[in-house]
């Protein structure tokens, strides 16, 4: 194979990993979440703009009410999941960029001064940081349970102010024996790539 990544750690992150239903009731720290993002942090978004936030849900009170804004097929999972982490895009994240960007300081001014520009990229480069964030959970040998089935105004309304969109709500913890349905399909190679 002409990959560098072992093939443990390719089983690992893509071909052993699935998407947890179930989970232990070991808890989930801080620490394990800070390790996660402090590896995730480095994936690439558009001028370094890093639009996603992690609201962490782990108050009796806060699950309640993040169950309730959940559809009836993720309820019971997301409150028995040992920590829930709602995914968010944040559309002011232009006020970072001097710092994030410092060779181009004015891409704030310049390219990011219109809300529905801004709205547009944090949409997008948020959920590839979610895409990293998921990957990370599974490096931590955690697995993820990540959901858009939701009433996302609720939530919003619930967690969050007009600058702050939820992309998803992602369960995380230890897998539980029976977390797994079995491995979906998966289009071909040559169904998904052409060349020109």
């Amino acid at each position: 194979m002409s990959l560098v990544l072992d093939s443990a750690a390719q089983d690992l992150l893509f071909r052993e990993a699935r998407t947890a239903n179930t989970f232990t009731d070991e808890p989930v720290t801080d620490e394990q979440v800070q390790a996660i993002y402090d590896l995730v942090k480095y994936g690439p978004t558009a001028y370094n703009q890093s639009p996603l936030r992690i609201v962490l849900v782990r108050s009796a009170e806060a699950r309640e009410r993040l169950v309730n804004c959940m559809s009836e097929g993720n309820r019971a999972k997301t409150a028995a999941a040992p920590l829930v982490a709602i995914l968010v895009a944040d559309n002011e994240f232009h006020e970072e960029l001097p710092h994030l960007f410092p060779h181009f300081p004015q891409a704030k001014e310049l390219i990011f001064s219109e809300r529905p520009v801004r709205e547009a990229s944090a949409q997008v480069n948020a959920s590839l940081q979610a895409a990293y964030f998921i990957m990370g959970i599974r490096a931590a040998g955690l697995a993820a349970g990540p959901m858009n089935g939701m009433d996302y105004a609720a939530v919003q309304k619930e967690f969050l102010d007009d600058d702050h969109v939820p992309l998803m709500v992602v369960n995380i913890g230890r897998p539980g024996p029976d977390a797994w349905h079995s491995r979906s399909p998966r289009l071909r190679y040559d169904e998904i790539v052409t060349t020109v």
